[in-house]
């Protein structure tokens, strides 16, 4: 992800953390660690590792294994990284055009679409059966981190189509979830959005109260993520929430909305430090803090947890396995570019939305390529679609081959000078 303009002096050291290129080569070197594990003689090892299980002594939470508190924990932060660069483009970016912003949103409404529909052909047209059927979902995923890290690589992106991915990764992760609850599980805990509630209503009124620091607001998040967590969402959209909320000016709350007296406290543009600096607001300060802890601690270590993937048991022989792998490389190559890219072009057709500036028709290619990279939660709900082990590791392998497939075409349009993507616009 872009990091914010460092426009505070303390801020300025970490502009050599936030080399994203570099960041994106952790990643790939940790995943490709995590797959060698995963199927060498220390898998089991490997495998023990993340099934270790971690209490908090929290009353609303079970125990859970390690692997579900990077998946779900920490990667909460890497969401809210992903929500405040959301919100400082909503307040004065490329997101801030209503006719832009939801240009993803369809887009990511294609990219479900369309590779449900070719997975479900393929497996008709094989005679799989329900067996197979089941798989739907599986290509309709982004992985969001994945993505975003592949995106890094590429050279002279736009930043408006980095935003344009993250906005549809979120709408892309949203719609799985919503599948997974009414397709995959119980439903969803509607009385449980209370509790999600009432940590919101904790945030809104600490910034009311004009509380300035950080670490006030831990408490309320936890509350927001333990209720999503019930609720049967995915809790890491609490990030997401949390840096939608997050100030966009230095001064906020009700008390800078009083009109000063002679003894007032000088305003945040007075209140200068001695490099000239203005105070920067939160969403940026914050911002800049978990940028090269997200970049070259949790994403790395979030491949590693999730890459990590056995290929014990593999069989693409003819029938089911043979026709779910295919629907799911299909869906993941094909599928995805071919309807984010036709919702995209339709709606601009139709004059829906609008495309930022700086971004070209030509360059949603590579966006729907990204979207392709379906990774952890395809195999997440691979895990919930089919029992068989037999049949579950060759969705998984499908999922990795289709994700490769689609992370080296996109870098492979992407980096070359030639492309009809034209990243030089």
């Amino acid at each position: 992800m872009r990091p914010p303009p460092a426009t505070h002096p303390a801020l300025w050291p970490l502009r050599f953390l936030s080399v994203e290129a570099m960041s994106g080569l952790v990643l790939l070197a940790a995943a490709a660690i995590a797959l060698a594990c995963a199927n060498s003689p220390f898998s089991h090892a490997y495998e023990a590792l993340w099934q270790q299980r971690l209490s908090f002594g929290v009353p609303l939470l079970s125990d859970y294994d390690l692997r579900f508190w990077v998946n779900d924990g920490l990667m909460t932060i890497f969401f809210l990284l992903v929500g405040l660069e959301i919100r400082r483009e909503i307040n004065d970016g490329s997101l801030s055009n209503p006719r832009i912003a939801t240009l993803p949103i369809i887009a990511a409404a294609g990219g479900v679409l369309v590779p449900a529909l070719l997975y479900m052909l393929v497996c008709i047209l094989a005679g799989s059966g329900p067996l197979g059927r089941r798989g739907w979902a599986i290509p309709t995923a982004t992985d969001i981190a994945f993505a975003a890290g592949m995106l890094s690589l590429v050279p002279r992106v736009p930043p408006a189509l980095r935003m344009l991915l993250l906005t549809l990764a979120i709408a892309d992760d949203v719609a799985a979830i919503v599948i997974i609850a009414l397709f995959y599980s119980g439903g969803i805990a509607a009385a449980q959005f209370l509790l999600v509630a009432a940590g919101i209503a904790l945030v809104l009124l600490l910034q009311a109260l004009s509380v300035q620091s950080a670490l006030a607001y831990v408490l309320p998040g936890a509350v927001v993520w333990i209720g999503m967590l019930r609720a049967g969402m995915h809790p890491t959209l609490t990030g997401v929430v949390l840096g939608l909320l997050t100030p966009v000016t230095a001064a906020f709350g009700l008390r800078t909305r009083q009109r000063p007296t002679p003894r007032a406290r000088p305003s945040v543009a007075e209140r200068l430090d001695p490099s000239g600096a203005p105070e920067p607001p939160p969403v940026v300060r914050v911002e800049a803090m978990l940028h090269p802890y997200v970049a070259f601690g949790i994403m790395p270590l979030f491949a590693f947890a999730n890459a990590g993937v056995s290929l014990e048991g593999l069989n693409l022989g003819a029938g089911p396995p043979l026709a779910i792998a295919t629907g799911i490389v299909l869906g993941l190559v094909l599928g995805k570019p071919i309807g984010i890219v036709l919702a995209a072009l339709a709606a601009l057709r139709l004059k829906l939305v609008e495309l930022p500036e700086g971004v070209r028709s030509p360059q949603l290619g590579l966006l729907g390529i990204l979207g392709g990279i379906g990774f952890t939660l395809s195999i997440f709900i691979a895990n919930l679609a089919f029992e068989d082990r037999r049949v579950l590791a060759t969705a998984k392998f499908a999922v990795l081959v289709g994700s490769a497939l689609a992370a080296a075409l996109a870098l492979t349009l992407g980096r070359s000078r030639s492309s009809a993507l034209s990243l030089r616009g």
